[in-house]
C-alpha cells in the first residue's frame, strides 16, 4: 500500500542525523551546489529582470505555510467583484523565470534536481537558498517578481474568467494553518483572509459537482519531544484543504489556458481500472464502511471520518486509485489522451510551486505567454518534450527519500524495543497472503509491515502486535500477531 506522506517539521538533534546524513549518502542525492551555480544565482538575485513586471504593491497579499517555511511560493489576495456577482481571487506565483537564464548554468542544475527533497533535519533545495529562501521568495514585507493570476469567480465559486501577468507584489503577513484556523474559526479573520473560508467552501462544492476527490487522509508526522523525537499522526485543518482548493483553482484555470492554445504540460491520472475499484468495494465491506451499489467512490470518500480507525485504514486503500499519475507534453494543438487528471476531474496542471518544482516554471511562462497572445519562448518549447521522462524521474527521487526517511524514523524510534507488544489495527492485507499486510500502531505512529501468522489478518480491526525486527541500519520495522 503507499505510505502515509510524512509531514516533514523538523526533528530535534540527536543521533537521527547521523543516520540521515549516511542516507543522503546511500541514496547518491544531489548535494552543495557548483560554484558556478552560485555565482549566477547571486548575481542574478542581486539583479533580476523586471522589465516586463506591473506594480501589484497595493495589493496587501498574505501567505499560508508550515511554521518556519522560507520557501514561499504562492501569496494570495481574494475580494469580493465589485459588481456583486462572486468574488476576484488574485493569486501571485514566485517568477522563478526572471532570475534564470536559459541554458546557464543555474538552469541546468535546476533540470538535474528537477524538485526540492525533504528530510526531517533539512531539504536539499531545487535552487541555491539566495534565490529560493531569498530573493525569489514571496517574503513578507518584501517587494517580489510574480506571475500574478486574476480569477473571477460567480457567486457558486464555479471560474468566470483567468489570465497572468507578471507583476511586482509585496506579502503583508507570513500566517501558517493552525493560526487561520483559530482566526476563522473564532471569528477574528477580517476579509480577505475570512474569504478564504467561503470560496474553499464553494470550491469544495464545485469539486463535489465535476466528481472530484480530495483525500483527507491523516499525516505521520515527526515531532520534538523535549531533546529527543517521536512520530504523531496529524490531521489536516479544513483551512489546508480550502488553501489547497485556490491552487486546484489555478492549476485548472493554467490547464485550460494552455489546451485553448494548444500547447502545454499537464498533471494527468488515468481513470481507475474496474478491477481496483472492485478491490476497493471488497476492501469497504471488510472494514464495515457504507458504500451502497448506487452511491459514487468521490461521494463515499467525502463522509468518511479520518479519526475513526475504519475510516483511517479505507482512506488509505483510497490512496490506490491515485496511482498512475504523471505528466503529459503537447505542442501540436491536439489534447493528449488522457488529458484530465481523474481526482481533480478536469485538466489540470502543475503551476504554483516554481521554486520547489520544475515544471512550474514552464507552465507558468506557457501561461503568461497565452494570456498575452504572444508564441511561447523558444526555450519553453525546446525543454517541452524531455520534460514529462525528468519530472517523473525527480517524482520518483523525492518519492524514495520520503519512504527512506519515515522508514528510518520508525525504525530508530523502536530500537531496543524488540519483543515489545503493541495496540494496532490492520490498514492492509495482501491479496496473495491474506496472513500478511500493513498494520497502524496507536502508539507511537508507526505504520510497519505484519507477516508470521496463520490466520487471515482482520482488514480493519484492532490487533496486539508483537515487533520482531527494528533496525535503523537496514530501516527496517516488522510486526507478527501476538
Amino acid at each position: 500500500m503507499p505510505r502515509r506522506h510524512l509531514r516533514m517539521t523538523g526533528a530535534a538533534d540527536c543521533s537521527l542525523g547521523a543516520a540521515l546524513r549516511a542516507l543522503r549518502t546511500e541514496l547518491d542525492l544531489p548535494g552543495a551546489f557548483p560554484p558556478e551555480v552560485l555565482a549566477e544565482a547571486a548575481e542574478a538575485a542581486r539583479a533580476p529582470d523586471l522589465s516586463a513586471h506591473e506594480d501589484a504593491t497595493d495589493l496587501p497579499f498574505l501567505t499560508i505555510d508550515p511554521p518556519g517555511s522560507t520557501d514561499l511560493d504562492q501569496a494570495m489576495h481574494l475580494e469580493r467583484r465589485r459588481d456583486g456577482r462572486g468574488y476576484r481571487v488574485h493569486y501571485a506565483i514566485a517568477d522563478v523565470a526572471a532570475f534564470l537564464r536559459p541554458g546557464g548554468a543555474l538552469d541546468a542544475e535546476a533540470h538535474r534536481r528537477v524538485t526540492t527533497l525533504y528530510f526531517p533535519d533539512d531539504r536539499i533545495p531545487l535552487h541555491p537558498p539566495v534565490l529560493s529562501e531569498g530573493a525569489a521568495s514571496l517574503l513578507p514585507g518584501e517587494t517580489r517578481p510574480a506571475a500574478l493570476w486574476r480569477i473571477d469567480l460567480d457567486g457558486d465559486g464555479r471560474a468566470v474568467r483567468a489570465d497572468v501577468t507578471r507583476a511586482l507584489v509585496r506579502s503583508r503577513a507570513k500566517l501558517d494553518y493552525a493560526g487561520v484556523q483559530q482566526q476563522l474559526d473564532t471569528g477574528a479573520a477580517e476579509e480577505p483572509l475570512a474569504l478564504l473560508r467561503d470560496i474553499g467552501r464553494l470550491r469544495e462544492e464545485q469539486e463535489v459537482a465535476r466528481g472530484g476527490i480530495s483525500l483527507n487522509v491523516p499525516e505521520q508526522e515527526i515531532v520534538q519531544q523535549g531533546g529527543s523525537y517521536g512520530l504523531a499522526y496529524r490531521a489536516t485543518l479544513p483551512a489546508e484543504g480550502w488553501n489547497a482548493q485556490i491552487s486546484l483553482l489555478t492549476g485548472m484555470a493554467a490547464a485550460r489556458l494552455m489546451a485553448d492554445t494548444g500547447t502545454g504540460i499537464l498533471r494527468t491520472l488515468p481513470i481507475a481500472p474496474d478491477g481496483a475499484v472492485a478491490r476497493l468495494r471488497r476492501s469497504a465491506h471488510a472494514l464495515h464502511v457504507d458504500w451502497p451499489h448506487h452511491v459514487p467512490y468521490a461521494e463515499v470518500v467525502r463522509s468518511l471520518d479520518p479519526t475513526r480507525s475504519n475510516h483511517a485504514a479505507f482512506l488509505q486503500e483510497c490512496t490506490t486509485l491515485l496511482r498512475g499519475a504523471g505528466y503529459t507534453a503537447f505542442d501540436d494543438g491536439e489534447l493528449p489522451d488522457p488529458a484530465v487528471h481523474a481526482a481533480v476531474a478536469d485538466l489540470y496542471t502543475h503551476c504554483t510551486a516554481p521554486l520547489r518544482r520544475l515544471v512550474d516554471r514552464y507552465a507558468s511562462e506557457l501561461c503568461l505567454a497565452a494570456t498575452a497572445g504572444k508564441e511561447p519562448p523558444g526555450w519553453v518549447r525546446e525543454a517541452l518534450p524531455a520534460l514529462p521522462k525528468e519530472m517523473a524521474e525527480g517524482t520518483r527521487r523525492a518519492g524514495t527519500v520520503e519512504r527512506a526517511c519515515v522508514d528510518l524514523v520508525e525504525a530508530a524510534l523502536l530500537e531496543g524495543r524488540v519483543g515489545e507488544l503493541f495496540d494496532a489495527y490492520v490498514v492492509d492485507v495482501q491479496e496473495r497472503d491474506p496472513a500478511a499486510g500493513t498494520v497502524q500502531l496507536r502508539d507511537p505512529a508507526v505504520v510497519g509491515r505484519i507477516e508470521g501468522g496463520t490466520a487471515p489478518l482482520p482488514l480493519g480491526e484492532r490487533l496486539q502486535v508483537r515487533l520482531t525486527r527494528a533496525g535503523p541500519a537496514s530501516r527496517t520495522v516488522l510486526f507478527a500477531p501476538a
